[in-house]
């Protein structure tokens, strides 16, 4: 056990950096090609502008967060739990909870997305915390 607590203090950056990958690679075609999304999913050029803003900028406090500011990690937690009970909300209930293509609903259940959420508040309530080495030797 003692080997895994030396890891301990940088464990906090797989789900940080898993995190700013989902939502740069999300957010990016929202911001270069706002016009083509915004008609794919139904919604208004400024509104998927926005979302695709929301989720580079929180990916970035995200990062950034992991060297410095506290509230931007927190920050990111929450701006990313907004944006992932919005997809709930709009698309991913109504195909009930699995998100692997079986049965008829293609892949689009919300699993995916209820563990963004639990990430993304985890960070939200510990902030940097989760970047403390464990002190106990057990």
């Amino acid at each position: 056990m003692n080997e895994l607590n030396k890891l301990s203090g940088i464990a906090h950056w797989l789900p940080r950096l898993s995190l700013a990958a989902i939502f740069i690679y999300h957010g990016f075609p929202k911001v270069a090609m706002a016009g083509d999304v915004a008609a794919m999913m139904g919604m208004p050029m400024a509104m998927v502008l926005m979302l695709g803003i929301v989720e580079i900028g929180g990916a970035l406090l995200l990062l950034w967060g992991g060297f410095g500011p506290e509230w931007a990690t927190r920050l990111a937690g929450l701006m990313f739990t907004a944006v992932m009970i919005g997809a709930i909300a709009m698309v991913h209930a109504q195909f009930g909870w699995n998100s692997i293509n079986l049965g008829d609903n293609g892949g689009r259940g919300m699993e995916f997305q209820v563990l963004i959420i639990a990430v993304s508040l985890l960070y939200a309530f510990k902030g940097n915390a989760l970047n403390e080495k464990n002190a106990s030797a057990d």
